[in-house]
């Protein structure tokens, strides 16, 4: 009788490591930075700590110092960056925060680098690396690519040499807008590729196919969306040869849309993210970090702490923007005065958050503020 050949599945598809076959050997080459890489996520996914997601466009950020009435120039930017980072203790509750490309080149007012600040705080530095969502060509209106991988080599190596050591890069899919099979793909073929060119250059990548909350769709249509997009993003991540203990993933919840008429309990936000998680997420991703999305600072505090009521083979946690800041830009008001109160505001959403994580985040010491509505439509940054 013929005995059949014996076979062995590759762990990670050919284009990053160098594989050789014999009759008798099959040999996996680790790539230059695999090690750093799992380090690294290992290090931002330690038990009850979530990111700090600061990185907004110069644009956006912009808008955000408008809207408590200060001017939009680099001083007031750093300022208000250096407020968030210089937060006493920070580091306790977020291992990481993402910047962008002007904060991780800038000093702060004392002159000392960012990157020397978080370093000290103990908060990992990260870089927003896209360029920015487009409209698609060819396809329904609000369905956009992503720009940014011209170059990201070259740029990558600048931000590793400046002390970076994660990434990150957002697509969106917009359900109102289709969303068309040639969007998803664009979505999911773009983060692939950004995340093979960081791990091969240092950087742990992000991974955020975002679904964005616009639309009146109920929960199942996003669970719907969300599924076929997130299998292609693990489809394509597997062809590029990514390295999965060395990514991070950041999905939005699994919500019905803004404008549903139908909204959700935490309870049943957790049930259907854990269970798309559960049927498209490798269990070798070490960290699922949500994001927002525009839910009020005590929907994305409380939707987390209900996903994190029994064990999960990820660490579920936060990278959260206005849902960590909110309050915090509200209480500064640009007046250094103030400074102390926006600061204790920052250890106060950050400290919860990290009780979610945990799954003991008590509502209870919430105030009005943290129910504000932050969900803005067609939102851009």
């Amino acid at each position: 009788m013929i005995q059949p050949k014996s076979r062995v599945a590759p762990i990670r598809a050919a284009s990053r490591q160098q594989r050789t076959r014999s009759a008798k050997s099959f040999v996996v080459q680790a790539g230059k930075y695999d090690a750093e890489l799992i380090a690294t996520a290992k290090k931002i996914t330690l038990p009850g700590k979530g990111l700090l997601a600061m990185d907004e466009s110069n644009k956006t950020c912009g808008q955000r110092l408008a809207s408590i009435g200060v001017e939009n120039t680099e001083l007031n930017r750093i300022r208000y960056r250096e407020l968030l980072l210089s937060t006493k203790g920070i580091g306790q509750w977020c291992s990481g925060a993402i910047l962008f490309e002007e904060t991780l080149f800038q000093n702060t007012t004392s002159g000392k680098s960012f990157v020397e600040l978080m370093n000290q705080q103990g908060i990992i530095p990260g870089i927003k690396v896209d360029k920015g969502l487009v409209q698609m060509t060819n396809t329904k209106p609000g369905e956009t690519w992503c720009m940014g991988l011209d170059g990201l080599a070259e740029r990558v190596q600048s931000y590793y040499k400046q002390g970076a050591r994660f990434a990150k890069w957002r697509s969106a899919v917009n359900i109102p807008a289709g969303p068309t099979p040639r969007a998803m793909n664009d979505v999911a073929y773009g983060l692939a590729r950004y995340a093979a060119i960081c791990q091969d250059n240092g950087l742990v990548p992000i991974v955020e196919p975002e679904i964005l909350l616009d639309g009146d769709h109920d929960i199942d249509r996003t669970y719907e969306v969300a599924a076929e997009t997130w299998a292609l993003t693990f489809k394509y991540l597997m062809d590029q040869g990514v390295l999965l203990e060395g990514i991070l993933l950041k999905p939005s919840m699994v919500t019905p849309g803004a404008e549903c008429k139908t909204r959700a309990s935490a309870e049943k936000i957790a049930e259907y993210t854990l269970r798309l998680l559960r049927n498209r997420v490798p269990v070798a991703v070490p960290g699922i970090m949500f994001l927002s999305g525009g839910q009020s600072e005590q929907e994305a505090t409380a939707n987390l702490n209900a996903m994190n009521q029994a064990p999960n083979p990820w660490h579920v946690s936060f990278s959260y923007a206005r849902a960590l800041q909110n309050n915090v830009l509200k209480t500064w008001l640009g007046d250094d005065k103030n400074k102390d109160k926006a600061q204790a505001a920052l250890v106060k959403r950050a400290s919860l958050n990290s009780q979610a994580q945990l799954g003991k985040y008590d509502p209870k010491t919430e105030d009005a503020s943290a129910f504000e509505n932050m969900f803005q439509k067609n939102y851009s940054y």
